[in-house]
């Protein structure tokens, strides 16, 4: 194979002019509920990296309506002045210097590691540009066709049985391969049946997961794992509460026999690895969104690999489909329904449509997913 050429060979000289942060925010059709959580808004923030070659790397990273504008505040005061004139290229550069803004002891962690997920998405989408390629392949393509699940499965007032049917149902017509379904917020035995709902009106080539949001002790997580073995549950996702989860998952993974995935409640590779030691993961979905960027989850991936562990992204899917195409342990790229994922579906210009449960990913250049600039208006924050 011949090496990889730039566009333009000065593109390595290509600085960083300045960075531009767009909130956005908008509220969901209904309230997305599960065990530990609500929520009734999709917010995001849309970051633009200005080079001194005219290229612009963009991408929208997060839901974190009361972390927004604080994140912002982290991009711009912080990050920025640090980043201006250094090369785009440069990422590992770029991220050990921002690294910085994690340090001070008493700070909410959370507010600099976003910010820079934000940064950090942007400059891959510049390099790529730069490049003239899309990102899947620069990181080495494990695959263009990602298997795809949709998070979903929230809990209803009334009719849940009927409404998890009906919505396997509409995941099929878009494409979608599967569901994820939220669990742990009901007994075992009730969030079985659930799951036994949904196996059925999926059929055997649908791909069924649970996610419990830490929500249940280490009993009941047993306890749910031994009532749907005969599922086929692909993985069952954060099943303990968090404070002794390391222990929990892997008497889990052990004794309910089912793959547990993990690894979203992570804010650094270190995390991660510990997850790993204490073998009590299966699939790791590291959150690039949350832990500080495409070039951490990479990090990640390469890591879990070594413990043949299989890697995620969770949601997020403008970053985390090409993610999982790009790593050889990439297992499955996590969407959402229309409702309740409002920015992939109309946020991204000419959307991909998914195809017997495959997304196909975008041949442009980064993430090769152009903004709706009248959506954007349209979605940007304003109160």
């Amino acid at each position: 194979m011949a090496p990889m050429t730039l566009q333009n060979p000065s593109s390595v000289d290509v600085k960083i002019e300045r960075i531009e942060t767009i909130p956005l925010k908008v509220r969901l059709e209904r309230p997305a509920a599960g065990s530990t959580l609500k929520l009734t808004h999709r917010c995001t923030i849309v970051t633009r990296i200005h080079t001194d070659a005219g290229v612009i790397g963009e991408c929208f990273n997060g839901n974190d309506d009361e972390l927004q504008g604080a994140v912002i505040r982290a991009i711009h005061d912080e990050l920025e002045p640090r980043l201006i004139g250094r090369p785009v290229v440069g990422l590992e550069e770029a991220w050990q210097t921002m690294r910085i803004a994690t340090e001070p002891f008493l700070r909410d962690r959370r507010v600099p590691l976003r910010a820079m997920s934000c940064i950090d998405s942007a400059l891959h989408d510049a390099v790529g540009k730069l490049y003239g390629q899309p990102l899947h392949l620069l990181w080495g393509r494990a695959s263009r066709d990602v298997k795809t699940v949709a998070l979903g499965g929230y809990y209803r007032d009334a009719h849940e049985l009927e409404g998890l049917t009906e919505e396997v149902a509409e995941l099929k017509a878009l494409g979608i391969g599967g569901l994820k379904l939220k669990v742990g917020g009901r007994t075992p035995r009730e969030d079985a049946e659930r799951v036994a709902a949904v196996r059925r009106a999926g059929g055997d080539g649908f791909t069924v997961a649970a996610d419990a949001n830490q929500g249940w002790t280490r009993e009941d997580a047993i306890d749910f794992a031994q009532r749907v073995a005969d599922l086929n549950l692909a993985w069952f996702e954060e099943p303990c509460k968090w404070d002794n989860d390391r222990r929990d998952m892997a008497l889990v993974r052990a004794i309910g026999r089912v793959p547990v995935s993990a690894g979203q409640s992570e804010i650094s590779r270190f995390g991660c690895r510990d997850l790993m030691l204490a073998d009590a993961v299966d699939i790791c979905n590291f959150d690039a969104t949350w832990g500080g960027g495409p070039t951490e989850w990479r990090r990640v991936a390469a890591l879990a690999a070594c413990f043949n562990v299989g890697m995620m992204q969770h949601i997020e899917p403008q970053i985390g489909l090409m993610l999982v195409g790009g790593a050889v342990n990439g297992r499955y790229g996590e969407v959402m329904m229309p409702w309740r994922d409002p920015f992939f579906y109309s946020l991204i210009a000419d959307q991909t449509p998914f195809h017997d449960g495959i997304y196909t990913l975008p041949d442009k250049p980064g993430w090769g997913m152009p903004f709706d600039w009248d959506y954007l208006v349209h979605a940007r924050r304003r109160d």
